[in-house]
């Protein structure tokens, strides 16, 4: 099936359709969408997401060239505008097709600099951000090279993606065995490791930061505060924005991932940054996505707060059509308050019931209730990530109203897990 229609067209890969905000706001944005499925959903093509006009079934992480060729041959006999993901591991991939086409993109370098933390965190350092020490390991046996520095230190791999595989490890002593299961897990879990970043714990509390950049401008959208994970192992748990935070930490937020996109190469397109304030008020760099974060969470937090929709301007950017102005400042004016409830795992095992959801899709807070994990699912223990079992997206006042429906989420949402499974989860 082949597309003619006068609205621009984007290739959207890798976006799974029960997750709506990116086709809602394509929709809007008056862009056609040609969606390339995950391998393991089953999309029916009788009832596709708005604005999808067609679906493109390719092997994007198993078989590039050959995903490449089959883009290559549709864009020559029908041509489209753009090519955008928001699924961390494509982005390399989709910057490669957008610059071999010749079709808006950041090129293939930013997006290896977003994509793999070893480079990420060798050009802020070069750029003078601030960064903590760290050392790049290729292979396993070089655990030893990281040993100089100050513990605690953090393993995770350098092309991961969400919580897969990032472990503390306290002291020198436990530093072989913690590089070894790290690599190990990603091993089996990615099918391949293509090296790790051992790199110094940065205590202090957690945020995101959600913008926008066109022509190498950077618009900050919200930060919004993420927990204070303190490890070994680094589940998500929570996500609420606006944060409150003094004008001059604030400031130091703007200026930091202004200047990271600089040091990346990031000149257009949405970004998703996570970072840690040191000492409660430095902020150091976790990673800067080069995408809408968390498959369209980020939109969910971002246009909630600022009434922008960040979706559609990031689409508008990957089709090479200008965005519509932001306003005037250095941040949009807060309008309301967004937030995120990541259900925790809290174990692992067979699942045997996830209590409290139902319950939730009908309080007048909520938006969404995102569910990923079902009934026998079985979650592996960290630190493999099996996954979340689900989000709960909720639109408030303030963050003070947020916190307290966190705190009562805290009681009413509980996974339980089947008494007949070891620790690996299996029957």
């Amino acid at each position: 099936m082949t597309t003619h229609s006068r609205r621009p067209t984007l290739v959207l890969v890798y976006q799974r359709t029960t997750l709506p905000w990116v086709f809602e706001s394509a929709e809007r944005a008056g862009i056609d969408l040609v969606l390339v499925p995950r391998p393991d959903e089953d999309v029916s093509e009788k009832r596709l997401p708005p604005a999808v006009v067609d679906v493109v079934r390719l092997d994007v992480e198993s078989d590039p060239a050959g995903a490449l060729a089959a883009l290559r041959r549709r864009y020559e006999e029908d041509p489209f505008q753009g090519i955008v993901t928001l699924y961390d591991p494509a982005v390399p991939f989709v910057a490669e097709t957008a610059e071999l086409l010749g079709l808006p993109g950041i090129g293939r370098e930013a997006a290896r600099s977003a994509q793999d933390k070893r480079v990420m965190r060798e050009r802020l350092a070069a750029a003078g951000l601030h960064t903590p020490g760290f050392v790049r390991l290729d292979d396993p046996a070089d655990w030893a090279a990281a040993a100089h520095l100050a513990f605690p230190v953090v393993v995770k791999p350098a092309q991961g993606f969400s919580s897969l595989g990032v472990t503390k490890a306290d002291t020198p002593q436990s530093l072989k065995g913690v590089v070894d299961e790290v690599w190990q897990t990603c091993a089996s879990k990615l099918g391949r490791v293509d090296g790790l970043v051992v790199e110094e714990y940065l205590d202090g509390p957690e945020f995101a930061v959600e913008s926008l950049a066109h022509g190498g401008d950077v618009r900050i959208l919200t930060i919004g505060y993420k927990g204070d994970p303190q490890g070994p192992h680094f589940e998500e748990g929570v996500y609420r924005a606006p944060a409150a935070l003094p004008d001059a930490v604030r400031d130091a937020i703007l200026r930091e991932v202004t200047a990271a996109h600089r040091a990346l190469g990031i000149t257009d397109g949405p970004t998703h940054t996570e970072l840690r304030l040191r000492g409660g008020g430095t902020p150091y760099l976790l990673e800067m996505g080069a995408r809408i974060g968390g498959s369209g969470v980020s939109h969910y937090i971002a246009s909630a707060v600022t009434g922008i929709d960040l979706a559609a301007q990031a689409l508008r950017i990957a089709a090479g059509i200008t965005p519509e102005p932001l306003g005037a400042g250095s941040m949009p004016m807060p309008v309301a308050a967004a937030a995120n409830y990541i259900v925790p795992c809290h174990g692992s095992g067979r699942i045997t019931a996830i209590r409290g959801l139902d319950e939730l899709r009908n309080d007048p807070r909520v938006d969404h209730v995102v569910q990923m994990l079902f009934p026998g699912d079985v979650v592996r223990p960290y630190p493999d990530f099996t996954g979340y079992p689900a989000f709960v997206l909720s639109r408030h006042a303030d963050t003070s109203e947020a916190e307290a429906f966190h705190r009562y989420l805290d009681q009413a949402v509980r996974v339980d897990y089947a008494h007949d499974t070891d620790p690996q989860g299996q029957a």
